[in-house]
């Protein structure tokens, strides 16, 4: 089985595995390798001066362990940190990317040259807690709203250079990717729409372009929402609606336009999500998921042989 991230390189998946793993496919895999060797540059430089005072023959074997309750993501990239170091390196999963976790239980199991295990410690477990607090959040989320339709989106609100990884964390946690970027998406917003000359024009600039990427239009205030129904886009994003114009949006939409899905943004919590999707939008971004996360507490035990 071929890996996209690793030009030429072969592995089997299995839970059980080198850190040859099985990788996401598609676009998710593209940046892999070239997360992994960014983190590595800045961390290890021109070499790792304590890990060189180790025997190079020595060989280590080490354990994740959990401090606190969690949904994994990121084993890729913990995966392909040491694989770069040296291929040598195995690690043992215990728990598969969109996995619980409990406190104290063990995560995975790394051995290999010692060397090499020490070196990528820092910057593996980085990359784990990071998307694994995505993941976590995301699943509070995706359980909050669970029995309805609505389905829960991320944002463009990424760590600057981490936005597939984090954007995968959020499709482990069970929700989707909104647009990745600019260029695979049209959401036409406020200025936009001030520059086009209004909602109709935009969204019929938009269409002129031809079939493909979503046409979306933000509106802030529930007596746009006709204008924006009527311009015949693909959703409508209603940004900080209350609830109770959320609805009012929902039956003018049923009755106006019912083939525009709506999507709810805009100050969602946890505590408002359930309300919000009881409103009968289809989708609700939520742009915490990826931004203002506390890293998932993890540590890794070594052990030298």
């Amino acid at each position: 089985m071929k890996d996209p991230a690793r030009p030429g390189f072969s592995f089997q998946a299995g839970e059980k595995h080198s850190v040859a793993t099985a990788a996401p496919s598609g676009l998710f895999a593209r940046g892999i390798a070239d997360d992994a060797r960014r983190a590595l540059a800045e961390d290890v430089g021109d070499g790792d001066l304590t890990a060189g005072l180790v025997p190079e023959n020595r060989r280590a074997s080490a354990a994740v362990i959990a401090r606190e309750r969690a949904s994994i993501s990121g084993r890729p990239w913990f995966d392909e940190v040491f694989h770069q170091l040296n291929h040598r390196v195995v690690i043992d999963w215990r728990v598969a990317d969109g996995g619980i976790i409990g406190v104290d239980e063990v995560v995975c199991e790394v051995r290999g040259p010692a060397r090499a295990v020490l070196t990528g410690e820092r910057t593996a477990l980085n990359f784990l807690q990071l998307l694994s607090a995505v993941a976590t959040r995301t699943r509070a989320y995706t359980d909050a709203v669970a029995g309805t339709a609505v389905r829960i989106l991320d944002t463009r609100k990424t760590i600057p250079g981490l936005r597939l990884a984090q954007k995968y964390a959020v499709t482990t946690g069970g929700a989707e990717n909104h647009r990745i970027g600019l260029f695979d998406g049209i959401l036409i917003k406020e200025n936009h729409i001030a520059v086009a000359g209004g909602i109709k024009p935009a969204v019929e600039a938009a269409k002129a372009k031809g079939p493909g990427p979503l046409i979306e239009v933000e509106v802030e205030h529930l007596h746009q929402c006709e204008e924006a129904l009527d311009a015949g886009p693909d959703r409508l994003l209603l940004d900080n609606f209350s609830v109770a114009d959320l609805s009012a949006a929902v039956a003018t939409r049923n009755v106006r336009a019912p083939k525009v899905h709506l999507e709810a943004s805009g100050g969602v919590t946890l505590e408002t999500v359930r309300d919000i999707a009881e409103t009968g939008v289809e989708f609700i971004s939520v742009g915490s998921l990826t931004k203002d996360i506390r890293a998932i507490d993890l540590s890794m035990r070594l052990n030298l042989r």
